[in-house]
């Protein structure tokens, strides 16, 4: 007799990632496509990225759709515009050919993933931010308001105020640091108001390539620049502040102790990870701040089993956990990676 197979979809805003496992915790198989974020491209974008991912992930199985017991999919921006959520909610049905799924924010798949969908938070801090967390069977968000006029401490945020730092320093209002040759390097330019085309003109002022730049600001300060250090600082504060809005909302008493876990590549960082573990205790002295135990797509494969009203046993998180490269840490080897060859 088959195990109940789970398909978990993790949409964010560089790629997403499509999770199949069974109840026993066994992956089954994995992929990546483009990101399913919509807003630029229009509404049927999701469904070229949905139908790619999970034609692939089921072949790489040996699978047919009619097989997944249950799916979530965690699409980015799920629930912000109120006329999308009927057409992103019929999407799934056409491409799996049943009615066993069910469609969200992609914020419950960091916290699912993260935390193996016990009590707590998450603080998602990618190319935008927020947080989620469940308590008692209720769920609360806090941020993820997009970049124009919010998600503080999100690579975007950190790139766009590195961005301004390198005209401030260009300028001479401010003394010139690591993070001005740095910048010039990364955008390749000779001219500093070249930036000005490489942002607007060659990137179309698109989301992903200007918080790429995170990165940026983030060796600046490894370098010992003192703007890029305070960038960073007041990231920090930024992302404790979600989290501590999000444990007055869902009702934590003062002597609870309040799990809280990440995802988002902001986290690859140490830098990163130390300070916001500082500014936490800064705000409330029960903060519990763990390491994710799994990462985002497969927090989604394990939503969909909650949701099918059969979450994993402690044994097949076990195994989940043991019987393979635990995913977070295989996404943070592939981000080191990448970041590495920005270096170059």
């Amino acid at each position: 007799m088959m195990e109940s197979v789970y398909l978990g979809v993790d949409g964010g805003g560089s790629k997403t990632a499509f999770v199949l496992l069974d109840d026993t915790g066994l992956l089954l198989a994995e992929t990546q496509t483009s990101t399913c974020y919509y807003f630029t491209e229009g509404i049927e974008l999701v469904s070229r990225v949905l139908a790619n991912g999970i034609t692939d992930v089921c072949r790489r199985a040996g699978i047919e759709t009619r097989d997944i017991s249950q799916a979530f999919f965690g699409l980015p921006s799920y629930g912000e515009v109120s006329s999308d959520i009927k057409r992103l909610d019929s999407l799934p049905a056409e491409i799996l050919g049943h009615d066993r799924f069910s469609c969200h924010n992609d914020m419950i798949c960091g916290w699912a993933g993260s935390l193996a969908c016990a009590d707590g938070i998450n603080v998602i801090s990618g190319t935008g931010s927020m947080t989620y967390g469940e308590r008692l069977g209720r769920g609360y968000r806090v941020g993820g308001w997009g970049e124009l006029f919010g998600d503080e401490g999100s690579a975007y945020w950190i790139a766009v105020r590195g961005l301004n730092a390198f005209t401030r320093m260009s300028d001479g209002r401010l003394p010139r640091g690591p993070l001005y040759d740095l910048m010039k390097a990364r955008a390749h330019i000779e001219r500093d108001l070249e930036l000005v085309d490489v942002v607007f003109n060659r990137w179309q002022g698109r989301r992903a390539p200007i918080a790429d730049l995170a990165k940026t600001v983030v060796e600046a300060n490894s370098m010992g620049d003192r703007v890029a250090g305070d960038i960073l600082l007041d990231a920090c504060d930024e992302l404790a502040l979600l989290v501590d809005a999000t444990r007055v909302a869902l009702g934590f008493d003062a002597d609870d102790l309040v799990p809280v876990s990440y995802s988002g590549g902001v986290f690859t960082a140490e830098a990163i990870r130390e300070e916001f573990e500082y500014a936490l205790d800064e705000l409330h002295p029960m903060y519990d701040l763990r390491e994710p135990l799994f990462g985002p797509g497969v927090g989604a494969a394990l939503y969909a089993a909650k949701q099918a009203g059969a979450p994993l046993s402690g044994s097949a998180l076990a195994r989940l956990g043991t019987n393979r490269m635990n995913d977070v840490e295989k996404d943070d080897i592939e981000k080191d990676i990448e970041f590495e060859k920005t270096l170059r």
